[in-house]
């Protein structure tokens, strides 16, 4: 299993970004849906660098991802998973719906569509897809795109047991803050890597699921 060589749970905190949060009126629908419909000039962060066992794969395998934003009373959530302990990548590890692309998907939207519809049940005809963030090269040999949309109430999720071990919602505004963004870094057989985590509560988003979430943070910024 490429699971990591460290408890990252367990290492000490370099740094806190810091950067200042994303104002409110930007997490809100119309305004996310403007700004994906002009993006402006910006510069995404460089992709996580091996943070486990290192990948053999020559070509990173094509994935993508689903970034399912949820309007809810208090404000935008995002939704993620919790995967089962037994996977070959990323296994416990927080992570968005979605998972490698097939042939017979039409393109990287389908990817992230289906596999949400596999993973957790959710109706693509729920999913008002807004657009893309670059691609995200993972430690583990994916070269993920993540795909952003509004996932409006109500709708009904079913969790596969063989993938998913939880589905839980994390409000926006957290996750869009430079405060609750922590750096850290190991020391490797290959080197000393770094990374992030966005500790919330019980759940530790940390790898690439925290930095696609930088991502999303400096688009939003931008």
């Amino acid at each position: 299993m490429a699971k990591p060589l460290f408890d990252p749970q367990q290492l000490p905190i370099d740094a806190i970004a810091g950067e200042p949060a994303v104002a409110p009126e930007r997490l809100t629908p119309a305004w996310l849906r403007g700004r994906f419909t002009a993006p402006p000039l910006w510069t995404p962060e460089g992709a996580e660098e091996s943070l486990g066992s290192l990948s053999q794969r020559t070509t990173p395998t094509p994935a993508s991802v689903l970034i399912p934003l949820v309007p809810r009373a208090d404000g935008l959530t995002i939704l993620l998973t919790q995967r089962t302990d037994h996977l070959t990548d990323h296994a416990g590890q927080i992570s968005f719906p979605g998972g490698r692309a097939e042939d017979y998907d039409s393109d990287a939207v389908d990817t992230a569509l289906r596999e949400s519809e596999e993973e957790i049940g959710l109706a693509r005809r729920h999913v008002d897809v807004l657009g893309t963030l670059p691609r995200y090269l993972t430690g583990t040999g994916y070269c993920v795109t993540p795909v952003v949309g509004l996932v409006a109430p109500p709708f009904e999720l079913t969790a596969d047991p063989s993938e998913v071990a939880e589905i839980f919602e994390v409000p926006l505004a957290f996750l869009m803050d430079g405060l609750n963004h922590q750096r850290l870094s190991v020391q490797l057989p290959g080197g000393r890597r770094s990374f992030y985590a966005m500790p919330y509560g019980d759940y530790y988003i940390w790898g690439a699921t925290a930095g696609m979430l930088r991502n999303l943070f400096h688009f939003l910024r931008a």
